[in-house]
C-alpha cells in the first residue's frame, strides 16, 4: 500500500524531504571537515610546533636550562621576538610588526615558506630580512630593496608566505619580519625595558617518548616560571579551539535542519489532510488505525533515507570547498578525505529528526474513524497523549544534539531555550497577524487585497509556517550584521572621537620621554596621556609562596595568575574606565614604611582568589616588595585607553627601572605618517599603534570572521526558501479548485496573477519583517549587556535585507503557481482528474 500510494505522489514525497537535504549537507560538510582538521593536526603535530618542545619566558631564560636540554642530548634553537616598528626607506612607509630573531635551525619540523624558497636557511649568514609578504604589497617593496628594523637596515632576501603553526589571520596586526639571531641585540630593540619575548625550541633524539618528558623533562620546566607547550599539549590546545569553531558551526547547521524538519511537518500536515478520506475507506474495509499510519510512515522513512543520503553527497561536495573558506583561520592546510563517521551520523540524524517530526501530523491518521468516509464533519473526539510524548522526544532530541556539539548540559539548555523562544516568538507573530488581518477584515477594500488577505488566514495558510522559517534565517544573518556594525563601530567611536586618542607609543624608555614629548609637539600632535609601566612577577599570595600555591591543586588560585609577567602603572587616582566595587582607593604613599595598598581588576582577584585586606608580596626585577589589597575595580576593557590588572598608588614605584606608554591625537593620516617616520628614524626601539590601522584591521578581521558564519547562516535562507517552494505546491493543489472557479466566474489570467503577487509579497515582508524585529531585539541585548554601548544600527543593511527576502520569496511563489495560473481550467481539471 505504501508503495502503491506513493507511485502518485513520488514527486511531492521527494519535495517534503527536500528540506532535510540542506540541513543535513549542512552538517556533514563541517563534520567532514572537523574530521579532516582533527587529522591533520594529529599527523602535523610536529610541523604546528616547530619543534618537539617549546619553552618561553618574558624574561632570559636561565643558561641551566639550556645546560639541562644539552645534557640530555637535545638540540636546541633559540629564538627572540619583540613588537616593533619597520621603515622602508624605499618609500619611507612605517608599520607595527612582529621582530622574530630566529637561529637557522629553527623550525625543526616542517619550514618557513618563502619566495624565492628555501632562502630562510642562509638568513643566519647574512644581514638580510624576510618580510611577510603583505607587508610587502603594502608599502610597494620587493626583493632586493631594504628595511630597517630598529637601528640595523637589512636587505630583503624574500618574502614569508607561511609560517609553522601561524594561521595567515594571525598576521593582520602584527606581521611577522625575520632577522638573524644574532644580530639581534645589535638592533638596538633590547634595551632594558623593552617587552622582548624569548623562546628555546627543542628536538629531541630518537627514543624519547611521552613517558620520558612526563617523569624527567616536566617536572624540572615546572620549578622554574617559565612556559612550555610540548607537541601532544598543542595538539590538544588546538583541537580544543577548532572543536569549538566546528561545534558552533555544526549548531548553525543544525538550526537549518530543525527548519526544514519544521518544513517536512507543515508538508506531511496538508499531504495528510488529502488522505483522510482513502484512510476511513481503508479502515471501513478492516484495516487498523496503526495499520494506516504505518503506510505513510514507510514512505515518510523512505523519503527520510533518500533525503539523507542526497544530504550527505551535497555535505561532501561542500566539505571539498571548505578548506579555502577557513583558510585564513588555520594553521594548517586541510587535505580532503571521506569521512564514513560523519555520512554515518548525517544519515542516522536525518532519518531520525524527519520521521520525529513527521510523527506529529501522522498520528492523527491512527484515530480516523470509518464514519468519516460518509460523514465529512465527524470529529473524533478523544484526547490523545502521545503528541505529548513525541513533543517531548523532539525536545530531547535538540538538547541532545546540542549537548554533542557543545560539550556542556547548561550551555545545551540554554542555546535549546533560546531557539525555541525565538520559535515561540516567531510563531507567535504570525499568529497575531493572522488574529488581526481576521479580525480587522477591510471589507471594504479592492477584491483583488481582498483575495489576497484571505489567503493569510484561509485553511492551509503558509502564515505560520513561512513567517518561522524565512523569519529566523533572516534574524540570524541580520544579528551578525548588527553584531559586526556595533563592534566595528565601539573602535570607530573611540579611534575618531575628538576627545580620545587615535595613537599610542609604548616602550618609551625614561631618558627619551623628554626628546619624545618635543617631536609631538614640533608635529601639532595633541599629548592626551602618558602612563608609567613597570614589570614585575607575584612572590607571594596571603603568605604562601607561587611555588606552593602551584603544587597545591584545591586553592582555587588559577595558574595562569602565578606563571604571568605583571605590567602594572601607578597613579593617585582613578580613570573613567574604572569603577571601585569593594574597599577604598589609596593614592599614595606618604612615608616609607607605611602599608602600600594596591588596587587589583575584578575578574584578577577572582582567580586569585584573594579579597581586600589580603596580603601580596611582588618581585620588582629583584627587589621583594610588599602590598596589602586596598580595592577591587571594574574595569571597561572596550576603551580606547591604557587599563591595568593591578595599579599602585604614587610613592613606591617612582625609582624603579620602567618604560612609558604615551597617548596622542592626529588630525590627518599624512600628519600621522611624517610623525612616525621621524621617531621610527631617531628612536627606533620605540613600537607606535596607529588606532585608524587596527579600526581597518577589526573590520577586516570581522568581515572574514562573519563571511563564515553567514556562508553557513544561508542554509537557514536556503532551507526557508525549498520549505517555501514545497508549501507552495503542496497548496498549490488546494489551491486548483479555488483558481478555476475565479476563472469560472470571469476573473483573468493577469488578475490571479495579481493575488498571488500580493499574497506572496505580503508573506515575505511579514517574514522578513519579522526577522529583522527579532534580529533588533537581539542587537539591542547585545549592545545592553554583552557591548555596553548604545544601539545605533544602520538602517541600509536593514532595508536591503528586507527587500530581498521578500522578493526571494515573492519570485519563489510566483514561479511554482506560474502553471495553474498560466493554464485554462479545463485543461487543469483534465489534468487533475
Amino acid at each position: 500500500m505504501a508503495w502503491r500510494d506513493s507511485r502518485r505522489n513520488l514527486g511531492r514525497l521527494i519535495l517534503f524531504m527536500s528540506s532535510i537535504v540542506i540541513g543535513i549537507g549542512a552538517l556533514v560538510a563541517i563534520n567532514s571537515f572537523g574530521d579532516n582538521l582533527r587529522y591533520q593536526i594529529e599527523a602535523e603535530a610536529k610541523e604546528l610546533l616547530g619543534a618537539d618542545l617549546e619553552v618561553e619566558s618574558q624574561t632570559p631564560i636561565p643558561e641551566d636550562i639550556a645546560l639541562f636540554f644539552d645534557s640530555l642530548g637535545f638540540e636546541i634553537s633559540a629564538e627572540i621576538s619583540c613588537a616593533s616598528m619597520v621603515l622602508f626607506p624605499k618609500n619611507g612607509g612605517t608599520r607595527l610588526i612582529n621582530v622574530r630573531a630566529v637561529e637557522s635551525s629553527f623550525p625543526f619540523y616542517g619550514s618557513i615558506e618563502t619566495q624565492p624558497e628555501d632562502v630562510a636557511r642562509s638568513l643566519a649568514l647574512s644581514q638580510k630580512a624576510l618580510v611577510d609578504q603583505t607587508l610587502l604589497m603594502q608599502f610597494d617593496a620587493s626583493v632586493g630593496d631594504s628595511v630597517k628594523v630598529g637601528e640595523l637596515t637589512f636587505g630583503i632576501a624574500g618574502s614569508v608566505l607561511s609560517v609553522p603553526g601561524q594561521a595567515a589571520i594571525t598576521t593582520t596586526v602584527a606581521p611577522p619580519v625575520f632577522i638573524p639571531f644574532r644580530m639581534m641585540e645589535e638592533s638596538g630593540l633590547m634595551r632594558k625595558g623593552s617587552r622582548i619575548n624569548y623562546l628555546l625550541h627543542v628536538k629531541y633524539p630518537e627514543g624519547i617518548d611521552q613517558t620520558f618528558f612526563d617523569e624527567i623533562v616536566k617536572p624540572r620546566l615546572e620549578t622554574t616560571q617559565l612556559q612550555f607547550d610540548d607537541v601532544a599539549k598543542r595538539k590538544q590546545e588546538l583541537g580544543d579551539a577548532y572543536a569549538d569553531l566546528t561545534g558552533f558551526l555544526n549548531l548553525t547547521a543544525f538550526i537549518a535542519l530543525l527548519l526544514g524538519c519544521i518544513g517536512v511537518a507543515s508538508s506531511v500536515h496538508i499531504y495528510m489532510k488529502e488522505k483522510v478520506q482513502s484512510v476511513a475507506v481503508l479502515r471501513c474495509l478492516g484495516a487498523s488505525g496503526k495499520e494506516s499510519m504505518a503506510i505513510f510512515l514507510i514512505q515518510i522513512l523512505i523519503m527520510g533515507v533518500i533525503g539523507s543520503l542526497m544530504g550527505s553527497i551535497l555535505g561532501t561536495v561542500v566539505q571539498y570547498y571548505l578548506p579555502a573558506l577557513f583558510g585564513d583561520f588555520l594553521p594548517i592546510e586541510v587535505d580532503f578525505r571521506l569521512s564514513s563517521t560523519a555520512i554515518l551520523e548525517g544519515l542516522a540524524l536525518g532519518i531520525v529528526s524527519s520521521v520525529l517530526f513527521a510523527l506529529f501530523p501522522l498520528l492523527r491518521i491512527r484515530r480516523i474513524s470509518p464514519l468519516r468516509a460518509i460523514r465529512i464533519s465527524f470529529e473524533d473526539q478523544e484526547s490523545d497523549r502521545l503528541p505529548y510524548l513525541v513533543f517531548g522526544l523532539i525536545l530531547g532530541f535538540i538538547v541532545f544534539f546540542s549537548w554533542l556539539q557543545l560539550g556542556a548540559l547548561n550551555q545545551a539548555l540554554y542555546f535549546s531555550a533560546g531557539l525555541l523562544l525565538s520559535f515561540a516568538l516567531l510563531a507567535g507573530v504570525a499568529q497575531l497577524i493572522i488574529w488581526l488581518v481576521r479580525k480587522y477584515f477591510p471589507t471594504g477594500a479592492s477584491f483583488l487585497l481582498r483575495q489576497s488577505l484571505a489567503n493569510l488566514y484561509r485553511p492551509n495558510n503558509q502564515t505560520l509556517i513561512l513567517v518561522v522559517t524565512i523569519g529566523l534565517g533572516t534574524a540570524l544573518i541580520t544579528t551578525l550584521f548588527l553584531s559586526q556594525g556595533m563592534l566595528v563601530d565601539k573602535v570607530r567611536f573611540s579611534s575618531t572621537s575628538t576627545d580620545r586618542p587615535n595613537m599610542v607609543l609604548f616602550d618609551i624608555q625614561t631618558n627619551q620621554l623628554p626628546s619624545v614629548k618635543e617631536i609631538l609637539r614640533s608635529y601639532n600632535l595633541e599629548i592626551m596621556g602618558e602612563v608609567p609601566i613597570v614589570t614585575m612577577r607575584l612572590h607571594e599570595l596571603m603568605g604562601r609562596s607561587v611555588g606552593e600555591l602551584r603544587a597545591d591543586t584545591v586553592t582555587g588560585v588559577k595558574s595562569w595568575v602565578l606563571d604571568r609577567e605583571y605590567r602594572v602603572s601607578y597613579r593617585d587616582s582613578l580613570t573613567e574606565s574604572e569603577t571601585i566595587l569593594s574597599g577604598a582607593w589609596y593614592p599614595r604613599v606618604e612615608k616609607p614604611g607605611d602599608p602600600i595598598y594596591i588596587s587589583l581588576e575584578e575578574g584578577l582577584a577572582k582567580d586569585m582568589a584573594a579579597g581586600v585586606g589580603d596580603e601580596m608580596r611582588f618581585n620588582v626585577q629583584g627587589a621583594v616588595l610588599n602590598t596589602v589589597v586596598g580595592s577591587i575595580r571594574k574595569v571597561d576593557w572596550q576603551r580606547m585607553q591604557t587599563n591595568f590588572l593591578v595599579v599602585f598608588p604614587e610613592g613606591v614605584l617612582e625609582e624603579a627601572p620602567k618604560f612609558h606608554v604615551m597617548l596622542a591625537r592626529f588630525d590627518s593620516t599624512a600628519q600621522s605618517a611624517v610623525f612616525q617616520r621621524s621617531v621610527v628614524q631617531e628612536f627606533p626601539n620605540i613600537s607606535i599603534i596607529d588606532l585608524n590601522l587596527i579600526l581597518q584591521t577589526v573590520d577586516s578581521v570581522l568581515g572574514k570572521v562573519s563571511f563564515v558564519i553567514r556562508f553557513m547562516a544561508f542554509f537557514s535562507i536556503l532551507t526557508g526558501l525549498l520549505v517555501l517552494t514545497g508549501s507552495v505546491i503542496v497548496s498549490k493543489y488546494q489551491r486548483i479548485q479555488e483558481s478555476v472557479l475565479l476563472r469560472t466566474l470571469g476573473a483573468s489570467r493577469a488578475q490571479i496573477f495579481k493575488i498571488n503577487i500580493l499574497e506572496y509579497f505580503l508573506l515575505g515582508s511579514i517574514a522578513a519583517f519579522t526577522g529583522i524585529l527579532i534580529a533588533l531585539g537581539a542587537g539591542w541585548a547585545l549592545a545592553y549587556f554583552s557591548f555596553d554601548s548604545d544601539f545605533r544600527p544602520d538602517p541600509v543593511p536593514l532595508i536591503l535585507g528586507y527587500l530581498a527576502i521578500t522578493l526571494l520569496t515573492l519570485l519563489v511563489g510566483l514561479s511554482n503557481s506560474r502553471s495553474v495560473v498560466m493554464k485554462p481550467p479545463l485543461e487543469i481539471l483534465r489534468s487533475e482528474g
